[in-house]
């Protein structure tokens, strides 16, 4: 072991970027926010919105961000029934940060390239 490392001088993780990235660093916590930054929106917009999202993910990641503060429930009497999100004044304040995010990526990640093609998208062929 290097006797000249000072352990106690490593810097250590910001505190409020541990607890930013523990609640939108969850899988499609981000991309809802995003969504909502827009307008609020109903439940099964945000479902459209944001692909691969099951019902019940979403429910539980919007019940998640409501509990943090940045999402806001709002039922409207029908009928029918319809159940609406918008972000909360702290939520909202999210907007610059994520449209850094978003250049950023723009800027420095490489392009994904579109599932269709491959392995998982193809049919199975039946074993002989």
């Amino acid at each position: 072991m290097d006797d000249n490392h000072d352990s106690a001088a490593c810097k250590r993780v910001d505190q409020g970027i541990t607890r930013v990235f523990q609640l939108l660093g969850k899988r499609w916590s981000g991309p809802i926010v995003a969504v909502l930054v827009g307008q609020p929106a109903y439940f099964a917009d945000l479902r459209r919105a944001v692909p691969g999202i099951s019902e019940r993910m979403l429910s539980d990641r919007l019940a998640e961000l409501g509990a943090a503060g940045l999402v806001l429930r709002e039922v409207d009497e029908g009928p029918p029934l319809r159940v609406s999100y918008r972000l909360t004044e702290a939520g909202a304040a999210l907007e610059p940060a994520l449209r850094e995010l978003a250049q950023w990526a723009k800027d420095h990640l490489p392009d994904v390239p579109e599932r269709a093609g491959t392995a998982l998208d193809r049919p199975r062929r039946a074993s002989a």
